[in-house]
C-alpha cells in the first residue's frame, strides 16, 4: 500500500467502500495519527481535527499525566486557557467518575482525555453528556474503544454500554505505547483477538433470529489481522512496525463499532462473561486489565462455538425467564435490571419454532459460513501464549466456581443474544461452563 491509501487513511477520507451497501463508509473522526513525538504537536492536532475555542479540559490520572498529559499540557497552555482535570489513581467508569468530568468541564469549549480505557470512556461520555467535541491523546495500545461511539460505564452496579460522542481525533504515540507495561500491550493483543468470536456471535443472531448484520466491520480488519495474529511477540520486542499495526487494528475496530452505532461488531459473548466478572467479583481479588479478561474469554467462547459447530442440527428448547430466580443470583436491584435486559431478547413460541425449521433446514450451511470466519481455540490459544498473555481463569485470580457461574449466567446481564444462549438454549451450556 502507498502511503495515505491503506484502509485506514481512505476510511478517514471516506473512500473506503462499503462492503454492505453502494457508497463510502462514514465515519465522524476527523483526524487520526500514529506516530512519534505527537505531544509537542498537540495544538496542530486539535485544530486539523475541529477542536478550537478558547478553553479546554485535559483529563488524565495520575499515571497519565505522568507518561503524556504534562506535555499535552505544556504544549497547549501556549495558545488556550487549560483546565487540568486529573483523576483519581485507578479511577473508575462509573456514574460519579463521569459527573465529575461533566461539572468540571462545564464552562470549557472542548475536552481533550489522555489515556486509555477507563479514561476514554469516562471523557466521551462526559462530552456527550455537555455535548461538546473532544480528542483523545492514547497512552497505551490496550483496547479497541478510542474510536467508538459508546462507553462501558456501571450503573447502580450494572455495566453498560451507553451512547456517547466520537473523538474528532484520536493520537497515539508509538514511542509511549511501546513503553507502555507489557501488560497493557497484551491487553490490546486480546481485546483485538476477540473478533472471531464477536462476528461468530452476531452472524448467528443473524442467520437464526434475522438480525440486522453487517460485514464492513470485518473488513476493515482484514488488512491487518493476519499478520498482527502471525508475530504476537513482536509486540513485547518493540518492534514498531507491529504497534503500529495493532493500534490500526484498535483504532479500526472503534470505526467498525462506530459505522453500526453500536458495539456488537466487538462485543459479544466473550465481553459479556467479562463484564459479569466486571459487577459480581469480590474486589479483594487480583485487579485485570479489560483486554486481559477478554483474552480469557474469548478463549471461552472459541471453544463454545467451535463445539457447537460440529454438532447436529439441535433444537432450542428455551426456558422462561424467572424474575426471582434473577434476584436469587443478581440480588433485588441488580437482578430486576437484569431480567428486565434478558427478557427483550427470550424468543417467544412462534419465534423459537421458526428458529427451529431453520435449523432443520439450514444447519449445515449455517454452520459453514460461521466456520470460515472464526479461528480455532487453539490456535487463539498459542498466539496468547506466544505473547505471554493470560489464558485461563486462574491466570485472573478467578475461582473455578465464580468463573463456572459466569459463564453460565454472563447471557442474563444483556439483550445481546449470542452462542451463550444458543447453548443454554439447547441444554449444552451447563456442559460447557463445567
Amino acid at each position: 500500500m502507498t502511503k495515505g491509501d491503506d484502509t485506514l487513511s481512505r476510511v478517514l477520507a471516506g473512500r473506503f467502500p462499503d462492503p454492505d451497501s453502494a457508497g463510502m463508509l462514514q465515519v465522524a473522526t476527523r483526524h487520526v495519527v500514529i506516530g512519534p513525538s505527537l505531544a509537542a504537536r498537540a495544538p496542530d492536532l486539535l485544530r486539523a481535527s475541529g477542536l478550537t475555542g478558547q478553553r479546554l479540559a485535559v483529563v488524565s490520572d495520575p499515571e497519565t499525566q505522568r507518561v503524556l498529559g504534562a506535555r499535552v499540557e505544556l504544549a497547549l497552555a501556549g495558545q488556550t486557557r487549560i483546565d487540568r482535570i486529573v483523576l483519581g489513581s485507578n479511577p473508575h467508569p462509573d456514574e460519579a467518575s463521569v459527573e465529575r468530568v461533566r461539572t468540571a468541564a462545564a464552562a470549557c469549549d472542548a475536552l481533550v482525555a489522555v489515556g486509555s480505557g477507563t479514561v476514554n470512556d469516562i471523557v466521551k461520555l462526559a462530552a456527550f453528556q455537555l455535548g461538546k467535541p473532544y480528542a483523545v491523546f492514547g497512552t497505551a495500545p490496550s483496547m479497541n474503544g478510542y474510536t467508538s461511539p459508546t462507553a462501558a460505564i456501571t450503573v447502580h452496579g450494572h455495566k453498560k454500554s451507553l451512547p456517547a460522542a466520537a473523538a474528532l481525533g484520536v493520537f497515539l504515540d508509538t514511542g509511549v505505547l511501546a513503553a507502555a507495561p507489557a501488560r497493557m500491550i497484551r491487553a490490546g493483543l486480546g481485546d483485538s483477538l476477540c473478533r472471531c468470536t464477536a462476528q461468530a456471535d452476531w452472524l448467528l443472531a443473524h442467520l437464526l433470529r434475522g438480525e440486522p448484520y453487517r460485514e464492513a466491520p470485518f473488513t476493515l480488519l482484514k488488512e491487518d489481522e493476519d499478520a498482527l495474529l502471525a508475530a504476537p511477540e513482536a509486540l513485547l520486542n518493540g518492534d514498531r512496525a507491529a504497534m503500529e499495526r495493532l493500534a490500526r487494528t484498535l483504532i479500526l475496530s472503534g470505526f467498525g463499532m462506530a459505522i453500526c452505532g453500536n458495539s456488537k461488531p466487538a462485543s459479544q459473548g466473550e465481553h459479556l462473561i467479562s463484564h459479569y466478572a466486571d459487577m459480581l467479583a469480590r474486589p479483594d481479588w487480583q485487579q485485570n486489565l479489560h483486554g486481559e479478561q477478554i483474552a480469557v474469554t474469548t478463549l471461552t467462547m472459541a471453544r463454545l462455538q467451535q463445539r457447537a459447530l460440529t454438532e447436529p442440527a439441535p433444537q432450542l428448547r428455551p426456558a422462561p425467564a424467572k424474575a426471582e430466580e434473577f434476584r436469587a443470583h443478581f440480588g433485588a436491584e441488580l437482578g430486576d435490571t437484569c431480567y428486565a435486559e434478558f427478557t427483550r431478547k427470550q424468543p417467544d413460541a412462534a419465534a423459537t419454532e421458526a428458529i427451529n425449521r431453520r435449523l432443520a433446514a439450514d444447519w449445515p450451511a449455517i454452520q459453514a459460513r460461521i466456520a470460515a470466519i472464526s479461528r480455532p481455540a487453539q490456535q487463539l490459544h498459542d498466539i496468547l501464549r506466544r505473547a505471554g498473555a493470560p489464558t485461563t481463569p486462574a491466570d485472573l485470580g478467578w475461582p473455578d466456581r465464580f468463573y463456572r457461574d459466569a459463564v453460565r449466567h454472563a447471557r442474563e446481564i444483556r439483550d445481546r443474544w449470542t452462542f451463550l444462549d444458543f447453548a443454554a438454549d439447547i441444554g449444552t451450556l451447563a456442559k460447557a461452563a463445567a
